[in-house]
């Protein structure tokens, strides 16, 4: 118990987070503290252009053999599954509105970087071997992620009626646009494409997403203040099942494609881990009527701190690694 605190203590205090925090006690504090709305749109911007230029980066790094395609595409698959699975529990467990249902099921279709980067020190430190390329399965699950919680918001309104949603509509939506095309350019232009944008999209990139993060902490708290009554236990309870429910998900579908037992288990951690950077940054252009401090409570409150205390240790048995 005493390693777990010092694990999630350690992983905690990071500027990111304690900005985000910082963000939070103004918001409470009432303090006239505020991020201009033009900056915010285009911190999100950057920050969705860096994740996907990053990631289509490391893709290119490892190459697309076989192994390489079946771990991105089971990547791909949970990642557009898992919002439909938070969904149907929270409209089950919780009284929330369709929009921020969908806007928390697709934070939980995403992913966490802090609790991959966090999951992989865990291996290393067991001796356990992992395969490099999992990086690119991370950076993989974003857009299935975004375009199964577009879909299930669209859908909703029509109080029941089912209702086709044109995959432009979809597919030619802005956050999509911007973290697929960047993802792609990052994989095609390789270390050179990287070496001359490196100074833009590496080297300012934690400090940005610290004044993100504020302005995250700042919505959150306002949210937070005016929808006190949407955080039920239910919503509590939700943000502990939800974890376990996407580890046993990855936990099946990388068992079916034969991962071994670190990438096996850094799967796991991906289907369970849920998004705080890349899905505020997407949210704030494609689902703008989402309360951000809901999604945020759950993916970084609560979701978060299980996953790094608990979470890992659990899943990585049900791997079959050490306890």
């Amino acid at each position: 118990m005493s390693a777990a605190l010092d694990t999630l203590a350690g992983t905690l205090m990071v500027p990111t987070i304690l900005f985000f925090v910082l963000g939070l006690l103004a918001a409470f504090l009432r303090s006239d503290l505020s991020i201009p709305e033009g900056a915010a749109k285009i911190m999100s911007i950057y920050l969705l252009l860096a994740i996907g230029f990053k990631g289509g980066h490391s893709l290119s790094e490892h190459g697309l053999g076989p192994a390489v395609l079946l771990a991105i595409l089971a990547g791909l698959l949970l990642s557009f599954l898992i919002p439909f699975l938070a969904f149907v529990l929270l409209r089950l467990m919780t009284r929330l509105d369709a929009v921020n249902a969908a806007a928390v099921a697709w934070h939980y279709g995403s992913i966490s970087i802090v609790t991959f980067v966090a999951a992989s020190s865990l291996l290393s430190l067991s001796g356990i071997a992992f395969d490099g390329y999992m990086v690119a399965v991370a950076a993989s699950m974003e857009v299935p992620a975004i375009l199964s919680a577009l879909w299930i918001a669209a859908r909703q309104p029509g109080r029941g009626t089912v209702g086709k949603v044109p995959a432009r509509a979809l597919f030619a939506n802005g956050s999509i646009v911007l973290l697929a095309g960047a993802f792609v350019i990052g994989a095609v232009t390789r270390d050179e494409g990287m070496e001359m944008i490196a100074p833009f999209v590496v080297t300012p990139f934690l400090g940005i997403l610290c004044l993100f993060l504020l302005d995250m902490g700042l919505s959150a708290g306002w949210s937070l203040s005016a929808n006190r009554h949407l955080l039920t236990p239910g919503l509590f309870c939700f943000g502990l099942v939800m974890p376990l429910a996407g580890a046993m998900l990855g936990w099946a579908l990388g068992t079916a494609i034969g991962l071994q037992v670190g990438s096996l288990f850094l799967l796991m951690v991906l289907a369970a881990s849920a998004s705080y950077i890349a899905v505020p940054a997407a949210m704030r252009i494609a689902l703008p009527k989402a309360e951000a401090g809901i999604s945020l409570t759950l993916s970084l409150g609560v979701t978060f701190p299980f996953n790094i205390t608990l979470g890992l240790p659990l899943y990585l048995w049900l791997a079959g690694g050490a306890p």
